[in-house]
């Protein structure tokens, strides 16, 4: 059986990976145990790729046009092209059943609800405090000008640099600590997983994970900056990502 495809774009680090809505996808199929391998493809090519793959826009931008965005799969198995990393999540639970599931039965409304809050309390947060790094120090040259460009103009935000603000720091760190007290609900000596156990993880689990992912990689694993991040309320999320260290996979 041929692997499935994994569409990703490269940062300069030696291991490559960075994305948090690829490391989700990542994460997943390690998981599960289903061979695949990567496609690297820098920013101006995920527009051409979607369309020639015929996967629609992720979303609309302010003025009214596409936004194409990674992750992309491509299942040789059953010719199919996923786009967006909820969306390929669930089809790989359809697609290999007797693979353990990311969207366990009756967790939909739960992994809803925590997405709602991650979004707005975690990511945002992370997003502008390593965008302009983002930019700057993990993507190759050809995607990082794209990427600042593209999200400078289509947010409005002036310069990248600008979002790294106190108030983001703060605003990620409250988001982290909530995110702590919604896994220690679990008890006592329950692993730092939605369902307390490091061997059933949930798409929860790797978006948590990932976006911490991305905080390393666009920081340096032994920055300032990361460390400062890992060892907020107590370290948890430094140890909350070692759980994830053996799905840390990259086929270079």
């Amino acid at each position: 059986m041929e692997p499935i495809i994994l569409y990703d774009a490269p940062s300069q680090r030696s291991y490559k990976a960075w994305s948090p809505n690829t490391w989700k996808i990542r994460y997943a199929l390690n998981y599960k145990g289903i061979a695949y391998r990567t496609e690297w493809t820098e920013y101006p090519d995920i527009e051409p790729l979607c369309k020639r793959l015929g996967i629609p826009p992720t979303d609309k931008k302010p003025n009214g046009g596409d936004r194409y965005t990674l992750p992309i799969i491509y299942d040789p198995s059953t010719n199919t092209a996923v786009g967006d990393s909820a969306k390929i999540a669930k089809y790989l639970d359809t697609a290999y059943p007797r693979t353990p599931r990311i969207f366990p039965p009756g967790t939909d409304a739960f992994q809803a609800a925590f997405e709602a809050f991650f979004l707005s309390k975690i990511l945002q947060p992370t997003f502008r405090t390593v965008a302009a790094q983002t930019a700057a120090k993990t993507l190759n040259p050809i995607s990082g000008e794209f990427f600042r460009r593209s999200r400078e103009e289509d947010f409005y935000f002036g310069k990248l640099e600008n979002l790294n603000t106190p108030e983001a720091w703060k605003a990620l760190e409250e988001g982290l600590g909530q995110a702590k007290i919604f896994l220690e609900a679990n008890g006592e000596g329950k692993a730092l997983t939605f369902f307390g156990n490091k061997d059933k993880l949930t798409f929860s689990d790797f978006q948590l994970a990932a976006v911490l992912k991305w905080s390393k990689s666009a920081w340096g694993d032994n920055s300032e900056e990361w460390e400062r991040i890992a060892r907020f309320h107590d370290g948890f999320p430094g140890k909350f990502l070692e759980q994830f260290n053996e799905l840390e996979v990259v086929d270079l």
